[in-house]
């Protein structure tokens, strides 16, 4: 397939305007990680419940390394970061995040990219991981995720803890069952120390360069979502699930029939959590309504209500599900502002039933603000972390939403 990387802020779909949101007193409180130029942040939390924010940190023009910081006070600061050895060959790349996940037993697997140009496919990358069996005091070599050698393209993972204590992973990978264009959908689970084993295909025709979202809800079941390319030109959010652990996953059903018709990559993914009211998506989309839409689900993803416009300008979205009932979703988006364009990062709150409640900017027009990411820190805040480019640098930077 051919890759024509879209680039957002030059998008026809990106339309000029005013911003108008509603606030709600919400006064940013932005604080940067360090003075050292990164990227692609991502947030989790460890098996001791503490906010960890990873990171890639740009040790120079040619060498970067992937580190990580834990908070002991739900974001208000951060410990002395954390390098992850042998991870020099990483490749930074916001919609393919290096993460980090914390097993129960205390193991920590470090997860990320490399590049991997082939005649094949220049774009292709690799999958990498290291173990901690110690809390992150030492690390294992690091390991390719598929020693496969038909496997030459491995990108746009997500992670996530089983209940069994054990770790899973989705990817895209080239080793498709067809010709047709586009990438097929892998997944795979943790043995123990053993680390990634049982790799198995349980989809094909994913958009190839959009991010896939990993998630587990509270019964156990395991959902899937990703950028399917339907009836060979039509690239639209797609979800499937599993209720055995894995054994077996749901025929994959559109989120919304926005039929968005594109022979390209967009490069934004999508994203999902859960509340006591059912299952929430975000996601961008370029077909006839465009940018970043919300819809909900109470039947476990059987059906799906209306998409309803979070930003006409957004992507990128992120979200996640707060102890109160409600969802807050962040995403970044570009405007023109005269001579100038500028990249904000919003947030928007819904309320359970998933109508919106509020929504504001929470970064300055100076900073160039993108892909942010966003985590629950107690009942009534969340952490939003993300990348702002100032004076040409790429610096991480945060704060808590109350």
């Amino acid at each position: 397939m051919k890759q024509f990387i879209i680039h957002l802020l030059s998008a026809t779909y990106f339309i000029t305007g005013c911003i108008n949101a509603n606030t709600s007193g919400y006064k940013p409180n932005q604080q940067l990680l360090d003075s050292l130029e990164g990227q692609s942040p991502y947030l989790t939390k460890d098996h001791k419940g503490n906010i960890v924010l990873s990171w890639v940190r740009m040790v120079n023009d040619s060498v970067s390394t992937f580190c990580y910081a834990v908070s002991k006070n739900g974001g208000k600061s951060f410990e002395t970061p954390q390098e992850i050895p042998n991870s020099n060959n990483i490749q930074p790349h916001s919609e393919n995040l290096p993460k980090i996940i914390f097993k129960p037993s205390g193991e920590v697997i470090a997860l990320w990219g490399a590049a991997n140009p082939n005649p094949q496919n220049k774009y292709s990358g690799l999958l990498f991981y290291s173990q901690s069996f110690d809390e992150g005091k030492t690390w294992s070599d690091a390991k390719p995720l598929i020693n496969d050698t038909l496997s030459y393209d491995q990108r746009y993972y997500d992670v996530a803890l089983l209940p069994n204590g054990e770790a899973a992973i989705v990817w895209l990978d080239n080793r498709k069952a067809t010709e047709k264009e586009g990438s097929a959908l892998y997944f795979a689970t943790t043995n123990g120390r053993e680390g990634f084993t049982n790799e198995k295909r349980i989809g094909e025709f994913c958009c190839p360069c959009c991010r896939t979202d990993l998630f587990i809800d509270k019964n156990d079941g395991i959902h899937v979502l990703y950028r399917g390319i339907i009836q060979d030109s039509i690239r639209d959010m797609v979800h499937t699930a599993s209720t055995d652990g894995g054994t077996s996953f749901s025929v994959p059903k559109r989120i919304s029939d926005d039929n968005w018709i594109i022979k390209g990559c967009p490069h934004t993914g999508p994203s999902m959590t859960e509340t006591n009211k059912g299952l929430h998506f975000s996601w961008f989309t370029g077909g006839k309504n465009k940018g970043c839409f919300y819809t909900q689900s109470t039947d476990n993803g059987n059906s799906f209500t209306k998409q309803d416009s979070i930003s006409s300008l957004g992507s990128h979205p992120q979200m996640t599900g707060l102890s109160d009932g409600s969802v807050l979703i962040a995403w970044d988006e570009t405007i023109n502002s005269g001579d100038e364009v500028i990249k904000k990062v919003g947030i928007q709150k819904r309320n359970p039933d998933g109508t919106a409640k509020t929504k504001q900017f929470i970064t300055q027009n100076n900073d160039m603000a993108s892909y942010p990411v966003v985590i629950e820190t107690n009942k009534s805040s969340c952490l939003v972390a993300y990348s702002i480019k100032r004076n040409q640098k790429s610096l991480i930077a945060w704060q808590v939403i109350q």
